[in-house]
């Protein structure tokens, strides 16, 4: 962690610029393949990185064929790694180790003279690899500013952050959330270092009862994770990476939630960060949506009676703000999931809610609201302000009313 800087920044400049960098190296256009890319040619460059495969069985010991969503069977590309490779501790693999996986991975030939400095506090800190991965793998093709732009970049994220909260009010709308999920590394990294390169990633969540709390390394163990019983975040990451993200946001990994062991921040964070959900799923900040209809994760299968369920997707009130023109289905098993008169009512439901999210009528927001559930009444004003596109957006103060909010 780095102590923060003392220039002023205006907020909404930050922003603009954080989201505005991506080293070119980062871009990735000439790497980005995988198992559903035309790329059949650049197996012969060896100064490439190699091409790795994931499957079900190596990162969550199921059988390929037991796993019914196709893109959630496996996944081959450059820059991933395995999540054996990701749990690895530094220490354990040694600064040669380290070094050598970094060099693999990424294409590049450094000695060890000159990245000891940089790799040895990842050894002593007893940090894991994919934690380190994450961290260096933008940076790697300069070396030579790594840990000063790493400091900098950090201490102007907490100072916009920071000097966008006003007498309980957050005076910029398009607030970048503060972490992503690299899907490369398999880590939730800070929001800078993805910039606008994340996807979304929406869902409705699934009844109590089918409900389990994962405790995670992809986000260190901070907070339990709620999933569907059914679902694995390994499985979601393989789906995402064939999708074509590398980086994406997902509410119950990246926006902590209760039960972790500092409960103290998410109160602090939640000030800031609930309220700005909305932002996440504009198209300046995300390149794309996926859509888990069925809970996430979940193989899409759709009932007549789904549209009526209190956990149906187009009911809550959260997901109101997540909807965008040019929305991803996920879940998909690569059949028949749906009878036609469901199909339509999905399409139907999918070209109102687009309609709606394009008005400029306060009384169409509301009259959406109005027919949305949701587990607390403050939910539904959280779940507005971003709509409505005031100036500025109330903080999420779980004391107060909803009448006060």
């Amino acid at each position: 962690m780095v102590q923060g800087s003392t220039r002023t920044v205006r907020p909404e400049r930050e922003f603009l610029r954080l989201t505005e960098q991506w080293s070119d190296y980062e871009d990735d256009s000439e790497y980005s393949s995988s198992e559903y890319s035309t790329d059949s040619t650049d197996e012969e460059y060896t100064d490439l990185p190699p091409k790795v495969t994931l499957t079900s069985w190596t990162e969550t010991g199921q059988d390929e064929l037991m796993i019914s969503v196709f893109k959630q069977r496996s996944y081959r590309g450059r820059n991933v790694i395995p999540s054996a490779l990701a749990n690895t501790l530094c220490a354990d693999l040694g600064v040669d180790g380290v070094l050598e996986e970094l060099n693999i991975t990424l294409g590049t030939f450094y000695f060890l003279d000159s990245v000891i400095s940089i790799l040895g506090p990842y050894i002593i800190q007893n940090i894991d690899f994919g934690t380190a991965y994450a961290y260096l793998r933008r940076y790697w093709n300069d070396i030579s500013t790594i840990e000063e732009t790493l400091r900098i970049q950090e201490a102007e994220d907490r100072e916009m952050r920071r000097n966008i909260l006003a007498n309980g009010r957050i005076t910029m709308r398009n607030v970048p959330p503060r972490r992503v999920w690299d899907l490369r590394a398999n880590r939730v990294v800070p929001y800078w270092f993805a910039c606008n390169k994340a996807w979304g990633i929406s869902h409705a969540w699934v009844d109590e009862k089918d409900r389990v709390y994962v405790m995670t390394s992809i986000n260190g163990e901070e907070w339990p994770v709620p999933m569907p019983k059914d679902a694995n975040l390994d499985l979601i990451r393989m789906e995402m990476l064939n999708f074509g993200a590398h980086y994406a946001w997902l509410d119950v990994l990246c926006l902590r939630q209760e039960g972790g062991k500092n409960e103290h921040l998410r109160l602090e964070e939640w000030k800031l960060d609930v309220p700005t959900i909305g932002s996440v799923y504009q198209q300046q900040l995300f390149s794309r949506v996926v859509f888990y209809f069925n809970g996430l994760g979940r193989p899409l299968r759709l009932t007549p009676g789904y549209f009526e369920s209190d956990r149906c997707w187009f009911r809550r009130a959260w997901t109101l703000q997540e909807i965008t023109t040019n929305p991803i289905i996920g879940g998909k098993a690569g059949k028949d999931v749906m009878n036609g008169q469901v199909e339509r009512s999905l399409n139907r439901q999918l070209a109102s809610l687009q309609n709606m999210r394009q008005s400029t009528s306060i009384l169409d927001i509301l009259s959406a609201m109005k027919r949305r559930v949701s587990t607390k009444p403050l939910d539904k004003v959280a779940g507005l302000v971003y709509l409505l596109r005031t100036s500025s957006i109330p903080i999420y103060d779980t004391k107060q009313s909803p009448t006060d909010a």
